[in-house]
């Protein structure tokens, strides 16, 4: 029997959270106005209406846009240590309220109570890193050919970075961004996905705070909503030299021209067809909980979601029965149950795609060998639940070189070396993630070289899914090429400056060209 929510204290998040019935969807800090049409958000866990949300209009964007390139004027000249500190502060906040935050990204999302929890400590581990790093922005010196002369390197910050987040990470994904672009200089303009406006809501109140309380502008954490047009205000805007945008493929191409066309910059964060590889030599054990996880994990609505399991013929059987056997012990239930493994899809769209996708299958010529199917009766009325599905497939299927977000499964066999298997893998459009899982160092560094994956994350004997926030986070190929998080992420945030200083009296000329007067 599914639990009513208010056992789990939802009600008590939202007001801790300052979630109100009705909530304006337009913040430029803590001023908060919107002229636009009112949209609901609902629960995937029960069907209900969690709160509501005014739209951001033209004139309400304008707004923003004026605020935030005024703040840019004094943030920029803050220095970057102190910007540091204000994220520190933004950090201990999330801190503070890391549970009910946790709980309004289970709710207004579906992803279990641990996953919310989860995401809300990726958003304090990036302002750690950010902190650090604001110490950090490190250029280059060089030698000049000429004598006198000094040549460096310094980065300067944008300007307005406008970021459009997906429903999966509601607040993860925005604080990837944002805690770098702040450190750096920047000040952000951000809209959520217009099916988890609430969480975005939530997050601009807790940064809002952190400025005020240090006397700082207007401008510096900026919050639109609405559907994609509000979003293509940002991306045809000249006044934002960095979009940020983390969605579908369609939706990538769609911005990557957009911002093209102006000769902006794109950081694109786009689909996924991830693929774990077993030898041999692999642990089962290991196998089996990696491939589970990433399969079923947020009802396998991670861009990072293990799409399809690569297993040797010699051992094809055998990992088949284990992983089958696994998901017999899946328990499917509200999220904010910790009992329970897999919550909801996002909602009946996403519903519809799972059920097309494992309809398509089989008329490919595919085997549904752990049978899906929507779950209804008591605790399921809001018709978002569904069974994780697990089907036989090849590699070449349409449907397979898709990427369906929701909880499906696609084992194929392989034959022969490694190489093979490689070459499936990488036998898709999308490039994000792929993993491996052998005992053999020689697979394993066949795997990692160039020619292994192609994905722009490849792990041994760890799954597809999740990521540490101190590597660079992104994909390769139609997945978009970008990278968030740690390494060097930062640079796509700034401007880098070539700078040369002459201390002599003469000028001399590069390339020993000569020019007398």
């Amino acid at each position: 029997m599914q639990a009513t929510t208010t056992s789990f204290g939802i009600e008590e998040a939202l007001e801790q959270l300052g979630i109100k019935e009705v909530n304006q969807g337009t913040s430029t800090g803590n001023k908060w106005f919107s002229s636009g049409e009112e949209i609901s958000s609902f629960s995937p866990v029960d069907g209900q209406v969690i709160a509501k949300v005014t739209t951001t209009s033209k004139a309400d964007y304008e707004k923003v846009m004026e605020s935030a390139t005024s703040a840019f004027k004094t943030w920029r000249t803050k220095p970057a240590p102190l910007r540091g500190e204000i994220v520190r502060q933004f950090g201990d906040e999330l801190r503070r309220l890391k549970e009910p935050l946790g709980k309004l990204v289970s709710y207004e999302m579906g992803k279990s109570y641990q996953e919310g929890l989860g995401e809300v400590q990726e958003m304090i581990d990036i302002c750690d890193f950010a902190v650090g790093l604001s110490r950090q922005l490190h250029g280059l010196t060089m030698h000049s050919e000429r004598p006198g002369h000094r040549m460096y390197e310094q980065y300067h910050p944008l300007g307005v970075v406008g970021i459009i987040s997906a429903f999966n990470f509601p607040v993860a994904v925005w604080a990837w961004n944002t805690a770098l672009a702040w450190i750096c200089g920047d000040v952000c303009v951000w809209k959520p996905s217009e099916k988890t406006p609430l969480c975005g809501i939530a997050c601009q109140k807790i940064a809002a705070k952190i400025m005020a309380d240090n006397d700082l502008p207007e401008g510096i954490s900026c919050l639109i909503n609405g559907d994609y047009k509000v979003g293509e205000m940002m991306t045809n805007d000249k006044r934002v030299p960095l979009i940020s945008a983390t969605g579908s493929i369609r939706m990538g191409k769609i911005v990557a021209q957009a911002v093209a066309g102006r000769l902006g910059k794109s950081l694109l964060e786009l689909g996924g067809n991830n693929a774990i590889i077993v030898t041999p030599d692999a642990d089962i054990k290991m196998t089996v909980i990696g491939a589970v996880f990433g399969a079923v994990g947020t009802a396998g609505q991670r861009c990072t979601s293990t799409r399809r399991l690569i297993i040797h013929e010699s051992i094809y059987d055998k990992v088949k029965d284990a992983v089958v056997a696994a998901y017999k012990q899946l328990k499917i239930g509200n999220p904010l149950d910790q009992n329970n493994h897999v919550g909801p899809l996002i909602d009946k769209d996403a519903v519809a795609l799972y059920s097309q996708a494992l309809k398509r299958v089989v008329e490919e010529g595919g085997n549904i060998i752990v049978e899906g199917g929507v779950l209804e009766g008591e605790g399921f009325e809001s018709g978002c639940y569904v069974k994780p599905a697990i089907a036989e497939a090849k590699n070449s299927y349409e449907i397979v070189q898709h990427e369906t977000f929701a909880p499906v499964l696609y084992l194929m066999k392989y034959s022969g070396g490694v190489e093979n298997a490689i070459e499936l893998q990488n036998g898709v459009v999308q490039g994000l993630s792929s993993a491996i899982m052998t005992n053999n160092l020689r697979e394993a560094e066949r795997f990692l070289s160039v020619e292994g994956s192609d994905c722009g994350i490849a792990n041994v004997n760890i799954g597809t899914s999740g990521a540490e926030i101190g590597g660079a986070f992104g994909g390769e190929k139609e997945t978009g090429g970008g990278r968030e998080s740690g390494s060097d992420a930062w640079k796509i945030y700034m401007r880098r400056q070539t700078n040369t200083i002459n201390y002599t009296t003469e000028l001399p000329l590069a390339q020993g060209i000569k020019f007398d007067l």
